[in-house]
């Protein structure tokens, strides 16, 4: 039974970090620290980018809670910490492998899903690069869950 509630305790941090990822981009990212986040909505060929110190700050609670989880002989947050990493493993493969393509990761899926979740991210960076630009105008926040318009295919897909 122990097993059954490690692995549900894992998935329920995994999906909470969506919401909790969606929230922050929204409201902290383009809030607040919007300085921070904002090379990432402009067109440039760097390797790394200030808005890679997010990784660092996510990063920071899933190691916490591994290590007092272990500390605590293995208790919850030791599966809250492991579902917070995976969901930083899946941004990185998802936001920048296959969409952002900083390293080439399915260049040429035919995916519904994956290209869905492409389209999305890129009505969140339609308007980057323009004199108008207004961060105001972004939409779809999310890595993994997009609005349903995003499912119908293209004629370019």
């Amino acid at each position: 039974m122990s097993y059954l509630y490690n692995f549900f305790v894992i998935i329920i941090s995994f999906v909470g970090m969506e919401i909790v990822a969606w929230s922050l981009h929204k409201y902290v990212m383009h809030g607040f620290m919007w300085y921070v986040h904002m090379d990432h909505h402009i067109p440039n060929n760097k390797k790394f980018q200030r808005n890679d110190f997010f990784a660092l700050v996510f990063g920071i609670p899933s190691w916490l809670l591994i290590m007092f989880g272990i500390m605590a002989g293995c208790d919850y947050r030791l599966y809250m910490g492991i579902g917070i990493t995976l969901y930083g493993i899946s941004y990185m493969l998802i936001h920048d492998g296959l969409i952002h393509q900083r390293f080439k990761m399915f260049p040429n899926t035919k995916n519904r899903y994956l290209l869905s979740l492409k389209r999305g991210h890129w009505a969140h960076h339609k308007h980057d690069g323009k004199k108008d630009y207004n961060k105001d105008n972004d939409v779809c926040y999310g890595m993994l869950w997009v609005p349903f318009r995003f499912f119908t295919r293209k004629k370019s897909d």
